[in-house]
């Protein structure tokens, strides 16, 4: 093993479409649970499941119709 590499020549990998960013997300244990069984049955992993899902909704231009309702508001502990 050499002690230097020159990189000066390199070039990034072709086969690689978009890099991706980490994150920390906080999700409930429900939906990791959810993605998880959906992971045993298809063989993707189900952080690339999450991944697949979310660029869908992002692609389609999905958004939530949500209505705040303070009194129906949980608090995090």
């Amino acid at each position: 093993m050499k002690t230097e590499y020159d990189f000066t020549k390199a070039i990034r990998n072709p086969y690689l479409k978009k890099e991706k960013k980490a994150v920390t997300i906080r999700l409930e244990s429900e939906v990791v649970d959810y993605f998880k069984a959906m992971s045993s049955e298809t063989g993707i992993p189900y952080q690339n499941l999450i991944n697949l899902y979310l660029r869908d909704c992002a692609e389609h231009r999905r958004k939530l119709s949500l209505v705040w309702d303070p009194s129906q508001a949980i608090a995090e502990s």
